[in-house]
């Protein structure tokens, strides 16, 4: 009724009124849609995502910082919170290692759709010959859980490290002399904490982010009991990249899950992912 009134009377701004409420009924839709993929308990909870730098020395671990800030700017958008819990500096540039929490509402059931090899091809800015290198990380994302979650994890299980934050995290890290290695001998899974000023809070992260990842290896061996795991999917493994992002000698994102190709590689390394999670949480 609205539509045709303004139609008939050419009211301009009435139309681009309603135009804008289409647009914001169409993304609070396709939200509600994905919501009722996302069906599992946890994929409401909050994540703890790791990023691993590959092989390649200071340019494999510059595009781990560059993935880095990727997720901190995706989850800005998004208006969740996030919290560098342990950052491992790289040797002249970039991070060998980092782990964050991202809290807020489904922040495990979008992020999980990131897990695997993320595949790098560009102009080393650190090569004085300008030539063209590959580089990988690994992202792993993990449901956040709390201490009530049915995950059992015994003292003599454990080997508890501590050591001195290394303190080049910048503004990611408290300066600390209380940093907690955690060793779960019967898996292998080690975990750390350097972020809090005390043992005590580094301890207790440390078992959080350990209980987090037992109970993600209890749900994948569920799920690979249920349905064998699709591994052209969900594979957890090097060589198995399921993204590439080149920025030369042309400029394309593509995921290899879903084929879903991007030209606006800065817009996605700013942190516009949504499109890639949503296609491979529909595909």
């Amino acid at each position: 009724m609205l539509f045709d009134m303004a139609r008939d009377e050419e009211d301009e701004s009435v139309l681009e009124e309603i135009k804008k409420d289409i647009d914001t009924l169409e993304v609070a839709v396709r939200e509600s849609e994905l919501k009722m993929m996302l069906g599992s308990e946890e994929d409401s909870r909050n994540a703890i995502l790791t990023i691993h730098s590959g092989a390649g020395g200071t340019e494999a671990q510059d595009w781990s910082q560059m993935l880095l800030r990727m997720y901190l700017r995706w989850s800005e958008r998004r208006g969740y919170k996030t919290e560098i819990i342990d950052f491992q500096p790289g040797d002249e540039a970039g991070v060998k290692s980092v782990t964050f929490t991202i809290s807020g509402d489904y922040a495990y059931g979008y992020s999980k759709a990131e897990v695997g090899i993320h595949r790098l091809v560009r102009i080393s800015p650190f090569d004085t010959g300008k030539r063209r290198h590959t580089s990988f990380a690994s992202v792993f994302v993990y449901p956040e859980v709390d201490n009530n979650a049915d995950v059992d994890i015994e003292e003599k299980d454990l080997r508890i490290d501590t050591y001195r934050s290394s303190g080049a995290g910048g503004q990611h890290v408290n300066k600390t002399d209380s940093a907690v290695r955690i060793t779960h001998i019967p898996t292998g899974i080690v975990v750390q904490c350097q972020n809090e000023r005390s043992q005590h809070k580094n301890k207790a992260m440390a078992l959080k982010v350990l209980r987090s990842r037992l109970y993600e290896m209890k749900l994948r061996e569920q799920r690979e009991k249920k349905e064998e795991m699709n591994k052209t999917k969900k594979q957890i493994a090097w060589g198995s990249q399921i993204r590439s992002y080149v920025l030369h000698p042309y400029r394309m994102i593509k995921d290899h899950r879903t084929n879903l190709e991007v030209g606006n590689v800065d817009r996605v390394l700013d942190g516009d992912i949504d499109g890639f999670i949503e296609a491979y949480l529909i595909s």
